[in-house]
């Protein structure tokens, strides 16, 4: 339906949203790999998350009160925020040493995850098209990762990690988004991500500081985060999640752009079959009805 009801959002608008939010991820990782020939990741990935967590101080704290904060299953909520601070991480400490196509595509290898450990640990079934899916994602793993190509295994172990993590926290979001609100849960994982990087700040800090350009764009890795959470769960409330999650993978059109515009980088002909296989695997779960976790 494209005509709007009342106060009703147009289902477009969420497409929008869910679009604009993708590009901003894609902004966030270029600018954090070009920003890691300067600076230790660690740092960048705590500046990220406490720039959020400040937005989110200053702009939504003030309306909400303690009800942001406040949670029946903090436990939870703050295992999430840690896993999701370990996505950030490890992915881009693969960001350093792998272009920025391959390393998303790498990552993306997460849902397939989702769907294989739903079964034991949200009871839900695992059938023949998950396997299948899961199977072909993995094959175009290999052809990413294969021995005779020039990525670095260092970078993809990384990124494949990141993968790992990334399929913890969506599980877990999916144990929470029925009980938290949307804001709480992005509050939290700004909140947890901050702490949980806190002590690793004395061993990555020279003492140097960044330039007044470098500090611009760590600001920005907050607030392209930050921006691009909020968008992508304002698309969610707006338009189904079957029709969203399905131009999730447009996050891999951007990343490839980006990696051409700013890095000059692009896939072959075999990481490209690769990232091609991945997509339309995630795809087929999405389109069956296993939409990723909503991130936040």
């Amino acid at each position: 339906m494209l005509a709007s009801r009342g106060n009703e959002r147009l289902p477009a608008s969420g497409v929008l949203f869910c679009l604009l939010a993708l590009f901003l991820f894609s902004a966030l990782d270029a600018t954090a790999k070009y920003l890691s020939t300067f600076l230790a990741v660690p740092l960048l990935v705590w500046a990220r998350y406490l720039v959020q967590l400040l937005l989110m101080l200053l702009s939504v704290a003030p309306r909400l009160g303690r009800s942001i904060l406040l949670t029946r299953r903090p436990g939870l909520m703050a295992l999430r925020g840690v896993t999701l601070a370990g996505v950030t991480l490890l992915g881009q400490m693969a960001l350093t040493t792998l272009p920025l196509a391959e390393t998303t595509a790498l990552v993306f290898v997460a849902p397939l995850l989702v769907a294989l450990l739903a079964g034991p640990l949200l009871h839900e079934r695992v059938g023949l098209r998950t396997w299948l899916a899961t199977v072909a994602g993995f094959c175009g793993v290999l052809l990413i990762a294969r021995p005779d190509g020039s990525l670095s295994p260092a970078g993809v172990a990384c990124a494949l990690g990141a993968a790992l993590f990334y399929a913890a926290y969506q599980i877990l979001t999916r144990m929470l988004v029925a009980s938290e609100p949307p804001l709480r849960l992005l509050f939290h994982t700004a909140l947890f991500g901050t702490l949980a990087l806190l002590p690793l700040l004395p061993f990555h800090w020279d003492g140097r500081l960044p330039t007044p350009g470098q500090g611009l764009l760590i600001v920005s890795l907050g607030v392209y985060g930050g921006v691009g959470h909020f968008l992508l769960i304002r698309a969610f409330q707006q338009t189904p999640a079957s029709l969203l999650s399905p131009l999730l993978y447009v996050q891999l059109v951007w990343a490839t752009l980006l990696g051409w515009l700013v890095f000059a980088q692009l896939p072959d002909a075999l990481t490209t079959t690769g990232m091609l296989i991945i997509g339309a695997a995630g795809l087929s779960l999405a389109v069956g009805g296993r939409p990723g976790g909503l991130p936040g």
